[in-house]
This record gives C-alpha cells, structure tokens and sequence, in this order.
C-alpha cells in the first residue's frame, strides 16, 4: 500500500509547482495563466526521506456543465477519490476567496482528512492572507513558499505519520543476496555445475515498464486512445482541438506486460505557435518523445498523412525511437481500400528511414483492434531492442562485399574490415572502412537494408556509424 497525496484548491494558488517541489523536477507545467492544468497527474513524490505519491489536479471551477471548466472538475474529483489525503492550497499573498471558502465548504463533505497550506509565503505580505485562512476551518495553516521551497518542514512533520501508517510491514528473512546464493546452490544441486558469478542469459526486463508516448496533431484522438485502452476518464476529451497541455503519464499493464502511457499535447506546425502556453506544451511533448521508448503516432483517417504527421514521424525516427502508427476514426471512412493503399504508398515513400513501420487502423471511440495495435507495439519494442552477435555480423559482412563491394576510391578498394553492435535501442553498429570520408550514402543504405532483411530488424531506425581502419604499414 502506498500513500498517496491530493493537492487541491482554485486556479493559480501554486499547485503545480507545490507538485514539481515534491516531485524534484518540473514534470508539470507551471505559468501565470489561471486553468493551465487540466487534467490530474500523479508522480513518485519524495520529502526527505519520505516517499509516496503525489497528484497534481486542475483548479476548481464552480462549473458543473459539459464545458471544459466543468470537465477539469470531474477529472479533479476523480483524482481526488484515489487519494488518501488533500492538501487545500490558497494564495497568501491574495488572501481568502469566495471560491476559497466554497471548495472549502465541499472538501468538509468529502471522506478524506484535509489540511490547509497558504502559497507565496516568501514576504511579509502574506501576513493577512495567513490569518484569515484560520477563517476555512481547517486548523492552524501551514505557510510555504512552493517556488523557493519555504516550509517543506512543517509538510514533513505533517505527513510523516500518514506515509508510515501506509507503509507495507517489513518481514524478517533472508536478504537478496542470501536468497541468490541459496537459489545457486539449488541449481547446483540438481546437478547445473554454473559458479555463483558465470553469466547467464540476458532476461527480458520485467521491472521497468515500457515507455509508450501517445503523439500527433491537434484533434487526432489521442486522449481518447489513452482512455480507451486504461479503461476510464483518465484525460480530459471533447471536440475541441488542444484540450490537453500537460504530458499524462499513466501505468498500465497489457499482456502482463509494464507500460507507461504518455498522453501528450497536439503537435501543430511551428509557424502557427504564437500562444506561449501552447509553445510550453509542444515542449513538454517533444521532451516525451526524447525520453519514450515507443511512440504511437495517431493519425486522424479522415484527414491522413499531412504534412505534419510526416514531420512528427521524421522527428521521432531521428531521434532514434521505435514507431508505431494507428490511424484513428476509421470506422468513419468509406473507400477504405483506397486509402489503404495511399497510406502504405505514402509509408513507402516518405518513411524509407524505417521499413516495414506497424501500421494498424483503429477505433478509439469504439475500442476497435486495440489489441492488435498493442501487439504491433510489443512486436515493435522487440525489434528495436535486436541485438546481432559479432561473429553473424562480421560473416555476413564478407557475404555482402563479395555481393557488392564498395565504389572504388582512387582506382584502389575502399575495403569493408570489421563490424560489431555497440549499442541497441535503437539498433546500432559500427563499421570499420578504410576510407570512411568516400563510403557513400548509397551504399550505407544498401547495408542497412541488408541488415533489415537478413537479421529481421523491421519496423525501427537502424543507425551506422562510421570507423577507420588503422594502416598497420603507416610508421
């Protein structure tokens, strides 16, 4: 069991960056603008040596419709029911509010224990907002300074009871070690000869989760994907085109398999930005894209393969990540064969950098092949982990020259000596070359193409990195 901990209150008290300060980086975006949260986040939070989570929720609104102030309060209230206990935050330097003291008056009606914290203590001018927050009923307030870390003793006092009453029991036993060495015995006994320290063969890795970022335009359905495969609300949807601004990261398993999903903000193109909230969520986007593993690139079926889904693709190849494409709305195209073709055509053409890409057509809406765009996505991330021996590399390495030397360079052999894998994720090799500067692109491609179709490594970027060979002769 863990403890978790809802932070609550209107908009532009400080909530976000209260979250970053327990969190030790500024996962949520964090500006002037009142409402630039909108849906809940939640992080692995640390204070002291405290550990536990922490969710960040959008500021309460008094808005009960169908419109975006009145969805950011069901996403506030959906947060709030997986926590075990909220902190109210108000603005010390504007005092209390009519909205204070509303949210107030409804924090009282929920089952959960509430404590209040006044933000933007920093200066003496917080004086009067401290006193008349005693007004909310919620006990003696806790005064901090979020943006300068001001008063995160006082939290400490105040959690400390609340994160150990939540924390699991230690059982008395053996320790990890302890348990490795009996566990080597056994296969010794049994009648395996391995030593305690021979290398065994590399395991898949069943701790860390996949990292799966969720990208593409504005409007493509990408939080609906995300709630649609988790099973609930989890982000804000509507028919309005940049709903969300923050990257959501939520855990999930499929398949007993770990992933963290990303939903991020809708990519536009760069000359259209003008907005600066909009620029600091196509940031926090890009940022998803650099630390992701996978990234689904949902296109919308009823306008595919803009310019700008080309863009997104091209960047996240570069930038060495698997692909996976899922063309969304599908149930609302009609000359479905047609586009089809146009889209495996425009794969071919424009994508050539990564071949085979998995492409699978969906309907968020309707939760249609959702299992098969997660199997593509598991297919995927093992392709993009591949890994080649060097005796297979180096064996295949004198089949293809004999096949297809390189260009010549000066009427003299630009020879082809050795290869090996350096890294994976994305599959990586280096080339020894006795001319490295006259190996042409051209024939770079012909290998790598090679590589693709003999050691089966479909569907991710395969990067080639140049070597020269050392002339023995040269002293």
């Amino acid at each position: 069991m863990t403890f978790t901990l809802a932070i609550v209150g209107r908009p532009n008290v400080g909530k976000s960056t209260l979250f970053n300060r327990f969190v030790g980086k500024k996962l949520a975006l964090v500006h002037d603008t009142p409402g630039l949260t909108r849906d809940w986040r939640e992080a692995d939070a640390a204070l002291m040596d405290l550990r536990f989570k922490v969710i960040d929720t959008a500021g309460l609104e008094e808005t009960f419709d169908d419109s975006i102030q009145g969805r950011m309060r069901q996403q506030t209230e959906r947060a709030l029911a997986r926590a075990d206990y909220a902190l109210l935050v108000v603005d010390g330097r504007t005092g209390i509010t009519p909205m204070d003291r509303h949210f107030a008056d409804w924090l009282r009606r929920q089952k959960i224990p509430v404590s209040l914290v006044v933000n933007k203590c920093e200066s003496r001018a917080s004086e009067s907002g401290i006193l008349e927050s005693y007004e909310l009923g919620f006990g003696q307030p806790i005064p901090v300074s979020a943006e300068h870390g001001d008063g995160m003793g006082d939290l400490y006092t105040l959690l400390r009871p609340f994160v150990e009453a939540a924390m699991p029991e230690v059982l008395d036993g053996e320790s990890d070690e302890e348990a490795e060495i009996a566990r080597a015995l056994a296969r010794y006994n049994e009648g395996d000869e391995r030593g305690f320290g021979d290398e065994e063969p590399e395991e898949e890795d069943t701790v860390n989760p996949i990292k799966l970022a969720i990208v593409g335009r504005p409007n493509a359905g990408k939080s609906t994907l995300l709630n649609a495969l988790v099973g609930e609300e989890r982000a804000m949807t509507g028919p309005e085109a940049g709903i969300t601004r923050d990257a959501i990261h939520v855990d999930w398993t499929y398949k007993d398999k770990l992933f963290r999903l990303v939903d991020t903000a809708g990519l536009r193109r760069r000359t259209r930005i003008v907005d600066v909230i909009e620029k600091m969520s196509v940031d926090d986007t890009l940022r998803a894209i650099r630390l992701a593993q996978i990234v689904m690139l949902v296109v919308d079926a009823e306008r595919p393969f803009e310019k700008q889904d080309l863009t997104i693709a091209d960047l996240v190849l570069r930038e060495g990540r698997a692909l996976v494409l899922a063309i969304n709305k599908w149930d609302a195209v009609t000359n479905r064969e047609e586009l089809l073709d146009n889209l495996k055509h425009e794969l071919t053409t424009n994508l050539a950098q990564a071949r085979d890409i998995r492409m699978v057509t969906i309907s968020a809406q309707n939760n249609t092949r959702l299992d098969q765009l997660m199997d593509a996505v598991v297919e995927t991330y093992h392709f993009w982990n591949k890994r080649v021996s060097t005796g297979k590399l180096n064996r295949w390495l004198r089949m293809m020259e004999s096949r297809n030397p390189a260009p010549l360079v000066q009427g003299r052999q630009n020879r082809l000596r050795y290869m090996t894998q350096v890294k994976a994720r994305p599959p990586t090799f280096a080339l020894w070359v006795s001319r490295p500067d006259e190996y042409p692109d051209t024939h770079q491609r012909f290998m790598i193409n090679g590589m693709r179709r003999d050691f089966d490594i479909p569907a991710t970027p395969i990067r080639l990195v140049l070597k020269k060979s050392k002339n023995p002769y040269v002293d």
